[in-house]
């Protein structure tokens, strides 16, 4: 018999090398050999380090904020804890590869009837005599443990572990998805800011200029050489500047209670503590990668993968079921009548087993229901993915074209504004001279104000399309080089 029992045993722990179901493959996706366009200043070479591209802008607040965001913000935070959350998802699915043991112990006190059961009583028959356990008081004293194992034959439990190792990466890769968004949030907005303060203070200076250009006209009209139209089309441009003023200051408040937020911290929090500065300018050279580096840069792509890995051992979690599961169980402890002999060697009891069998035989298609419904669930993963490369290609090709052309409209317009401040100063010293119409320096100063605005906004947009390209390549994420950036 205890032969029977050890071959059984030895023959279910080989077949628990089985496991059915299908093996994940990561899915083959062809790359594209270049980048549709690429412009003037950027380099696609291989392996560019792009773990703390925002250090590129050499803005020392810039680099202060980022930290600041990855060790406080909120979003990241919630991430943080969905990581922890999987990863104890992961120990619940790991444990059914051990058995369970669970402890006991118990004590009874009894006493047994004189009255029943033919221990006496007035139906007792001849003699009235009773039995020699007659109101006898037993005690039994128990304490041992006892263990079930699920023999995982064909690999569910298995499949299990493996899900839950897949659903654990894609958590990890979420958590750092949300950290290249935030850094681009951030960057993102500090540029706006920077340009609202920038056209802020453009803003005031070409108020000073216009003030000086009303007071002019003031004393023209004044000495009889102006009119009074004169004095209402400064004043009319003038106010029109100033204007703006508040706009701006409402789009530099709102940019900082963003920073606020995705630091973590109270809207106004930061106040004044930026102070102001200009966009920092880009780099002169921008490296990008090559398009076949995306897949494994970006974690929003290695997130999907890892779903697509989980449906996948769903479906060997599933086909399992149609197989039976063996189920072993066991005992040991001790067992006396007496507290004082509870754990002497001769008080011990064990067993083995019995080894238990559960095969579903009918279902009304429950199972093979539960198969397809994990089938579909792999091919949406799978599709989830593809889907995610393209758009991620998508992301990047788009954010170059953004850039490229952004740089060349800020060369016009540097262009342009330097001409417009020419003839600023040409048409004012005609007008002084009465050369010409005073609309003509009006005019002027009203283009020049205008194209040091849009100078400005330019600035910014090239600014921002370069954080669009690092995000859209998926800098940012690594976790050693956030640390020693952290350090410094």
């Amino acid at each position: 018999m205890k032969l029977a029992w050890t071959s059984a045993l030895l023959g279910l722990c080989l077949l628990n090398g089985c496991t059915v179901g299908p093996n994940h493959a990561e899915p083959v996706t062809l790359a594209p050999g270049t980048w549709p366009e690429s412009p003037a200043g950027t380099l696609a070479e291989a392996e560019p380090d792009l773990r703390t591209w925002w250090a590129r802008f050499e803005d020392p607040t810039l680099n202060e904020l980022v930290v600041r965001a990855l060790e406080g913000n909120l979003d990241l935070r919630q991430a943080a804890a969905r990581v922890r959350e999987a990863r104890a998802l992961r120990g619940v699915a790991a444990s059914d590869q051990f058995p369970t043991i669970n402890a006991g112990a118990s004590a009874s006190y009894s006493r047994d009837s004189e009255n029943a059961f033919g221990n006496g009583g007035s139906g007792g028959g001849s003699g009235g005599g009773g039995s020699n356990s007659a109101g006898q008081e037993n005690d039994l004293y128990d304490a041992g443990f006892d263990a079930a194992w699920e023999i995982d034959v064909f690999g569910r439990v298995r499949r299990s572990v493996e899900a839950a190792d897949a659903d654990l990466a894609a958590s990890l890769e979420s958590e750092r998805d949300v950290r290249v968004i935030l850094v681009a949030e951030v960057a993102r907005t500090y540029m706006e800011l920077r340009a609202s303060q920038t056209r802020l203070e453009i803003a005031n200076q070409n108020v000073r200029t216009q003030q000086e250009t009303l007071e002019l006209s003031q004393d023209r009209l004044g000495a009889g050489l102006g009119t009074e139209l004169q004095v209402s089309q400064a004043t009319t441009q003038l106010e029109s500047t100033r204007s703006q003023i508040p706009v701006l200051m409402a789009q530099v408040r709102r940019a900082s209670h963003r920073l606020d937020v995705l630091l973590g911290q109270q809207p106004g929090t930061l106040g004044d503590q930026l102070g102001s500065a200009q966009v920092p300018p880009s780099p002169e050279l921008v490296q990008i990668g090559l398009p076949a580096e995306l897949l494994r840069r970006r974690p929003d792509i290695r997130r999907v993968e890892r779903e697509l890995a989980a449906a996948t051992a769903r479906v060997g979690v599933a086909t399992a079921d149609l197989y039976p599961r063996f189920t072993l169980t066991g005992s040991f402890g001790v067992q006396s009548e007496d507290l004082d002999t509870l754990f002497d060697a001769s008080s011990r009891t064990w067993s083995v087993g019995p080894l238990a069998v559960r095969w579903p035989i009918f279902t009304a298609g429950r199972v093979r229901s539960t198969i397809r419904v994990n089938e579909a669930r792999q091919e949406q993963a799978l599709i989830a993915y593809e889907r995610t490369v393209l758009l991620a290609y998508e992301e990047v090709a788009n954010a170059l074209v953004s850039y490229a052309r952004v740089r060349e409209r800020r060369e016009s317009l540097t262009r342009a504004m330097l001409a417009s401040a020419t003839a600023v100063e040409l048409s004012q010293d005609l007008w002084t001279r009465g050369l010409t119409d005073f609309l003509n320096v009006l005019d002027s100063q009203r283009a020049l104000f205008l194209l040091q605005d849009q100078l400005a906004e330019s600035a910014a947009e090239e600014a921002t399309s370069l954080v669009a390209i690092y995000k859209a390549l998926g800098g940012g994420w690594d976790d050693q080089a956030v640390a020693a950036a952290s350090s410094r």
